[in-house]
Formats: structure tokens, sequence, C-alpha cells
């Protein structure tokens, strides 16, 4: 991997204050986020959860630069997305953002080392660059041998370690992912959820997932749970898992 020594761990990375976001128009006018405040820094995993029209896609959307709020901030390393135009968006997106989605939109006639080059290609590194920081990302993710194999010769685990290969292409400052593991099967999502903490550990990636599955979000250090647009908690993931075992939210029996 390359020497990521320069990432502060515990600086903050994102700053979310006092977000509101409507989405619809007149009667229809729904209050998705009411208010949301976070800060998530340098090394962080964290997990976001709630139930069915909590507001997590649209945090989501929003973290990710994708979106702006009606009300309030978001900052990416210091930076106010309201203030930024479409192009600005566009390009803080693609130089310190990362995405993992439930589907790995990998282009099938790309091989895996192609697929991974191509957030790379959009900002200029030039070819032998790029393939080489392509080929170190794999098989930093067990796929060194695998590199030249299109999507279609890959298992749905491969495909999405592929996925995570190219979120990282450029570096980003926080990888997001929107459920990345709710295309797999209980085996190849743990895989995932290993490499996520790997790369927690050792290059102090942060990382934040929006995940249905508690089991998951109990590997992550770090819990936010939303409610009706509203973080209803927050904090490290062992505290967090008690007090939904309190609740009657999370069976006694689940680890965390």
């Amino acid at each position: 991997m390359i020497d990521l020594n320069h990432r502060e761990r515990g600086k903050p990375v994102v700053e979310l204050i006092d977000l509101h976001r409507t989405l619809g128009e007149g009667e229809t006018a729904v209050e998705v986020l009411k208010g949301i405040n976070v800060t998530i820094n340098q090394g962080e995993f964290c997990s976001i959860v709630g139930p069915s029209g909590s507001g997590k896609s649209t945090l989501m959307y929003l973290l990710g630069a994708l979106d702006r709020p009606d009300s309030g901030q978001v900052r990416i390393d210091g930076q106010d997305t309201k203030k930024l135009g479409d192009l600005e968006l566009a390009e803080l997106r693609n130089r310190k953002l990362g995405f993992i989605f439930q589907f790995h939109y990998l282009m099938p006639e790309f091989s895996a080392l192609e697929n991974v080059m191509m957030p790379m290609y959009k900002r200029g590194v030039p070819h032998s660059d790029a393939a080489e920081r392509a080929h170190e990302l794999l098989s930093s993710l067990g796929l060194g041998a695998k590199t030249h194999r299109p999507p279609g010769k890959l298992s749905g685990g491969e495909q999405q370690r592929v996925a995570i290969a190219r979120a990282l292409a450029n570096e980003p400052l926080v990888v997001l992912g929107d459920e990345p593991t709710g295309n797999l099967d209980t085996t190849n999502a743990d895989n995932v959820f290993a490499a996520f903490d790997k790369l927690v550990k050792e290059d102090s990636q942060t990382i934040v997932v929006v995940t249905h599955d508690l089991d998951l979000a109990a590997r992550t250090d770090r819990i936010i749970r939303l409610v009706d647009g509203l973080v209803v908690d927050d904090g490290p993931t062992a505290d967090v898992m008690e007090r939904m075992r309190a609740d009657g939210i999370v069976p006694l029996s689940s680890h965390g």
C-alpha cells in the first residue's frame, strides 16, 4: 500500500451542522432530516442505522455531496458543500470521496484492473502510475491473481472488493458505503467488512456505511442511529448496542 502516514487520526473530516432537508413540495412535502449534528473524524469506522424512512439514504446523499441541504452545513475537509458550484462539487467528490454501493456497477467490458484505474484517469494520472496503484489495491484485497479478469469471471464478493479498490483509487478522505453488503451472502459480507476493518486500522481510512444489518453494524467502531430524521443515539458501538438491547431493539443474543 502507499504511504498514508500523513493522515492525522482523530482530525475532523466531515462536519454536519444543523442539517435540514425536505423532499417533495406542497402537501406532499416531507421533512426528512430535522437538524442533524454529527462530526466524523479521520480513521473512524462508522455505521448509520435506523428503520426505513428514518433519513439514512438522504443523509448519505448529503454526506456524499450528491445533494445539498435546505439549511445547515455539510463540511468536507473544511469545505461547505452548499457554497460550491456543480463542477466544484464534482471535483470534491472525485478527489476526497469514494463510493461503494449495494450493486457494484463495474463495467463488464473491462478487467478488474481497468475498472479500478478509471477514477484515476479522470484525474489525469499517467497510465503506468494508475496501473501500479490499481494492482497494489487489488493485491491488498486478496485479488492480486485476478486483476485481469472481467467482473463476470469474479464472484459477488470479489466484485464488491473490486468496487472497494475503485473507491480507494484516488486516496479519498472518506469512503461512503450505501448498503455495501446488501447484495452479498453472509460469508462475502463478512469478508468485505474485514477489508474495511483492515483499511481503518492499517491506513487510518475513514469509512461510513449505511446498513440495515445490525450484526454488521456491530463490527464498526461507532454507530449513529437515526429515527424520524433525528439522531437519537451516537457513540461507541458497544454502548449504542447496549442501549438498543435495553430498549428491545436488538435481541439479547446479538453480539456487539
